[in-house]
């Protein structure tokens, strides 16, 4: 395929994840199964969760949240990825570019304020047991949900209309596997540093103020749970929250890199490997730290199997 003739007529064209390395057909073939893993993952957890009514608590409804939002950001990146590399094609128009950055933008700020929210309620949970049923009542985590979809909406909505609207220029080349911020600001005709700049501040700032209320609430935790005297209540709250940190560090690991180091530590390969980890294998590990590391999960997927089997 000539993709110097793809670009005629057409709005960008999407260089690939690792364009011209050698074995690419294995790389996406391991990406697909990672796929479908994260479908697999995700999907059971929030099955389980909606039919099993001892998961019916604000804990698991948020958990349910987290799942949906991996599971469609997940599908914003690899679906176009796979289809671009098994038909040749790498054109994508404006609109459909737009629409990729935006949900991708939008479920990326939508799990860092449910992640934030969950670590809020998990706080709540450990220092005011007796009162946790009045302070995370139905209302409380609707709202909390609610709240993280319409932040997440309009932090993309920012984003998205602030970088679209830039004129671009030449063969509108994106060296990146999906239409991401800081790529599409490189093809702009215009000097871009000044919007990178703005953005990585925002960025930052949109950061920091989730880990400082992280690192506030598991600060109030830790010192609740070194003065439990029941070591079983003890290792039980500190097993909850060993796995909503697991998943935070996966998660604001790569936004840290992304947006908190300088930009000479940064090149086009790089970033992509950093995105394919935030969008493709945090997705994908986030259910199973969860079921696997939780015995009300795997009591309820246990019971569905045992059903199932005495069914037929």
């Amino acid at each position: 395929m000539n993709e110097s003739n793809e670009t005629t007529g057409v709005d960008f064209v999407l260089l690939g994840l690792f364009p011209g390395m050698k074995h690419a057909d294995v790389l996406i073939g391991v990406i697909i199964l990672v796929y479908v893993a994260a479908l697999t993952g995700n999907s059971t957890l929030i099955l389980l969760i909606l039919v099993d009514s001892r998961l019916h608590t604000p804990m698991y409804f948020l958990l349910r949240q987290l799942s949906l939002i991996d599971l469609l950001l997940i599908s914003t990146i690899v679906p176009k990825m796979a289809t671009d590399f098994l038909s040749g094609k790498k054109s994508i128009s404006n609109a459909a570019c737009g629409t990729q950055m935006f949900f991708y933008q939008m479920l990326g700020a939508a799990e860092s304020i449910l992640l934030t929210l969950m670590c809020c309620d998990r706080s709540v949970a450990v220092c005011r047991p007796l009162r946790y049923p009045v302070i995370m009542n139905q209302r409380v985590c609707l709202v909390m949900v609610m709240g993280s979809w319409a932040g997440g909406a309009l932090d993309a909505l920012v984003q998205t209309a602030y970088t679209m609207h830039l004129p671009k220029c030449g063969p509108k080349e994106i060296e990146h596997f999906f239409c991401e911020v800081m790529a599409i600001l490189s093809s702009s005709c215009e000097d871009t540093s000044a919007n990178k700049s703005t953005l990585l501040v925002a960025g930052t700032v949109l950061l920091l103020i989730p880990l400082i209320i992280i690192f506030s609430s598991y600060s109030l935790i830790f010192f609740t749970v070194l003065r439990m005297n029941s070591p079983k209540g003890r290792n039980k709250a500190l097993a909850t929250c060993s796995s909503h940190l697991m998943v935070v560090g996966l998660f604001y690991g790569p936004a840290i890199f992304t947006y908190m180091t300088p930009g000479s530590s940064h090149s086009p390969d790089r970033d992509k490997a950093v995105s394919v980890f935030f969008s493709i294998i945090t997705p994908t590990l986030n259910p199973f730290i969860y079921s696997l590391r939780n015995k009300d999960v795997l009591g309820a997927l246990r019971k569905i199997w045992e059903r199932c089997l005495f069914s037929n």
